[in-house]
This record gives C-alpha cells, structure tokens and sequence, in this order.
C-alpha cells in the first residue's frame, strides 16, 4: 500500500488578516471595558458592572485569541506535522472557562442582591453614552469578525465574533435594566444581571462546544457522506475502504483508502489518487487529503490478466497467452522468456514456479504449459549488412510475399548485424480490410520462411502499411 499527501493550504495572507482583525479588536475591547467599568461605579448597577467585567475578560480572551492566531499561522515543521491550527481551539476553551467562571460570579451576586430586595439604580447621560457607543462597536466588531473567519476558517475569530454577540444583546438588557428601573420597578437591574449573566454562559457553552469538537477530532457533520459520494464517482475508484476526517485549526486533515484493480500500472494508480485529491479539493477547498490505495481482485478480471499479473509479481516477461476452456477445466499456455545464458536447468525452476502459482490462483486441476524462450537482449550494438547482402534478402523477402495473396509491394529493407546474429526491418502493404490473424500469420510464415534461406538471422520485424483498395466507379 502506497500513500500520496497534500499539501498544507495555510495562506500567508489570511494569517496575517486574521492577526490584524484580532489586534484591533484587543484595543476595542479595552476601550470598551475601561467605559463600562466607569459608568457602572457612577451609576451603581450591577447589570452594567458585569458588562465591564464581561468586557475586561473578553479584552484578556481577545488577548489569547491574538497570541493563538499568531501561533496559528506558522507552518507545519518537524514537530507539528500538521501544522499549528489547533492553538486557535485551545484558546477558544480557555475563553470558555473564563466566560463560564464570569457568569457564575454574575449570577451568584445577581441572587444575593435580589434576596436584598433588589437594587434601585439612577440612569445618566454618561451611562446611556457608554452604552450606545458599546452597542455601535460590537455591532461593526460582530460584522467585520464574522467575515473574515468566514473566510479564513478561524475557530478563534469566529470565537470572538460570538462573545461580542453576547456582549451586544448584553448592553440591551442593561439598557432594559435602566428603562425598568426609571419606572420604578427595584428589582430591574438585578433581573438585567441575571441575564447578562444566562447571555455569557450560553455563549462559554457554544463556544466551548466547538473547541472541544476541535480537540477530540471530531469530523465536520455531513462532510464524510459527501466526500463519500464525490470519491466513489472518481473512474478507476472500485471501492473506499476508509475515509477518517479531523478538523485542525482552518483545516480539515483526512485520510482516505481507496481500492483499486490489481492489474493496474502504477502510473494509472497515481492518476487516481490524484484525480481524488483534485475532486476533493474542488469542493472542500479545505480539505488537506492523504491518498493510499489497496488493490482489489475485480469480479471483471479475466484470466489473461490474472496470469500477466503472476508474472509481473515475479518480474518474468511472458507473452503468446492461450486460454482454453475444456469440459470446465481450465488449460493455459504461454511463452515464459529468460536470459539466454542461463542454464536450462534454473530456467525450469523458474517456469515451474509460475506454473505452480498459476495453478494455486486457478485451481490444481488447471493445465498449465510454459515454453522457455531466450530473452532477447535490451540494447545490442550493431551496423548495416553490406548492400549486396540487403538487397539479396529483399529480394528473398519479395519472393515469399509474392506467394500469399495478402502481403505485397516490399520495400523499405534493412539489414543489420549484430553479437546475437542478423536483424531484420522490412514494410509491406496489406489490405486494410484483412483482419489482424490473417495477416499475423501470413507475416509469422515469411520470417520462418526467410530464417530458413538464411539461417545467420535472429530477429525479422515486419511493419505492415495500409493498402486501401478503391471500390468500383459503379460503386458495386
């Protein structure tokens, strides 16, 4: 089984748009708190001081998101081989904690000041300016954010984005809380406490949600399906054998097993996996995809190729495959080709060991025969045969074909000798109607034909052109 990886697909672009977003929403946050906090001790309203605490965490968390998004951003390296992604996950859950210890801590003197019979409040122009001025800044915070980890994949921003969403329905509730109590209601501010403090915890919950879905490498939902169904449409996939997906930061890492025909080349095998990995990318841009592939016995297999893949396996040049069927008994033969130079003896150990494979894949009542041939060598040094030579064999060859009724007009001859003995090149025309058995076996005849007139030969390669015959001018 071999494996091919994508590569990583973190932009260095978005990294430092994420690292820009977080750094000014640091600054806002700070703003932000240090305003609350002054309003709320002016006016005394424990709704308002929870939103300035809310807003001092949110300013540290905000800290952490900075810091991991930077983190985040470095490539993958010899410790981290897929990347830093994950540091964004674990500051989410470190703002999870922070947000869930806040809400307590709210709720808790929330109880407290309402057991006291409540908390009655004065409204100012400095406590409603703090507050517009918060809810027009979360709002543009919470628009900006969620673009850019829209774009970018950031759990960290995407993180922030939902703590000011709790942060903005916050400020209504305080403003609720001052409305209730200018009207005379004493326990205003204290149900306005309580559920800025429900805003906060439901915010810590979902957020700690998705950082824990991060961490436990949990696959997107649905995402396996579709892949799924992409996969199995790639030609040449026969079947998934595995598909495992986990998120890290901005990116989702997967592994897929594909099984394949056993009878493919290897460049074929690779063509597949990387038609997958196109496939994939093309949808989930995301995604970074390790391909390995099992291969498979396909129930559209024939025996030729079961018996050309025995003796691949054992890096042995067949050819010349017959296949019979006799009374449900299986009869193959074949041309088994080896160094000339070795001695019979290891050859026959050779050809009885794939005659023995062979019959383990197809039975032990299977007939198995193998001829041994010479393995003709893969670069012989040679030169042109004199001219009187070449032109006596033309003339040999010219001779046969004008015997046969399918083979004619010999041309184009070429003699060389080489260490193992003549070659010979040779064209002919044949009617481009005849069928490729006639004329294999008419061109087979002339090279024993030849090889007998001239016993110094070892090779004869006869390249067939087409002769188109013209119908008739009545076209009958």
């Amino acid at each position: 089984m071999d494996a091919t990886a994508s590569h990583s697909i973190q932009n260095p672009d978005a990294a430092a748009r994420k690292e820009r977003v977080a750094r000014w929403s640091v600054l806002a946050s700070a703003a932000l708190a240090a305003g609350k906090l002054v309003a709320g001790l002016l006016s005394g309203s424990l709704a308002l001081f929870s939103e300035a605490a809310h807003a001092l965490v949110d300013t540290l968390a905000t800290l952490v998101t900075w810091a991991a998004v930077r983190a985040s951003g470095k490539p993958a390296d010899a410790g981290h081989h897929y990347g830093h992604g994950k540091f964004e996950s674990v500051a989410a859950l470190v703002e999870t904690g922070i947000l869930v210890a806040l809400a307590l801590g709210v709720a808790a003197q929330a109880v407290r000041q309402f057991l006291a019979g409540g908390n009655p409040i004065a409204g100012s122009p400095l406590v409603f300016g703090v507050l517009g001025v918060s809810i027009l800044v979360d709002m543009n915070r919470i628009r900006v954010l969620r673009k850019v980890a829209r774009e970018t994949g950031s759990h960290a921003l995407a993180a922030d984005a939902l703590h000011f969403a709790s942060d903005l329905a916050g400020s209504f509730t305080v403003l609720l809380g001052f409305g209730a109590a200018a009207l005379g209601f004493r326990y205003g501010d204290t149900l306005a406490a309580i559920l800025v403090a429900g805003c906060i915890a439901t915010a810590g919950c979902r957020l700690g949600k998705r950082a824990l879905s991060t961490l436990l490498d949990a696959a997107p939902p649905g995402r396996s399906g579709q892949m799924r169904a992409l996969i199995a449409g790639v030609p040449g996939v026969a079947g998934i054998h595995d598909l495992r997906l986990r998120p890290g930061g901005n990116e989702i890492f997967g592994e897929l097993a594909i099984d394949v025909a056993r009878t493919l080349p290897l460049d074929r095998v690779d063509a597949i996996k990387t038609r997958v990995r196109e496939t994939i990318r093309a949808a989930f841009p995301d995604t970074v995809l390790t391909v390995s592939t099992r291969p498979r016995a396909l129930e559209t297999e024939t025996v030729r190729e079961r018996v050309m893949l025995i003796a691949q396996k054992r890096q042995v040049p067949v050819h010349h495959v017959t296949v019979q069927e006799l009374d449900g008994r299986l009869s193959v033969s074949l041309d088994l080709e080896v160094d000339g130079l070795m001695r019979l003896g290891d050859a026959h150990r050779v050809a009885s060991s794939i005659e023995a494979a062979i019959r383990d894949e197809f039975g032990p009542a299977s007939e198995v025969e193998t001829h041994i041939e010479p393995l003709e060598a893969a670069h012989l040094p040679g030169q042109d045969a004199p001219d009187e030579f070449t032109g006596r064999v033309a003339a040999t060859l010219a001779a046969l074909a004008a015997g046969t009724d399918l083979i004619g007009d010999i041309h184009n001859v070429r003699v060389r000798r080489t260490p193992a003995g003549l070659v010979v090149n040779y064209h002919c025309r044949v009617d481009d109607r005849q069928t490729v058995a006639a004329v294999h076996d008419r061109v087979d005849a002339i090279e024993h034909a030849i090889r007998v007139e001239h016993p110094g030969i070892v090779r004869v390669t006869g390249h067939t052109d087409l002769r188109k015959n013209k119908p008739p001018a009545n076209g009958v």
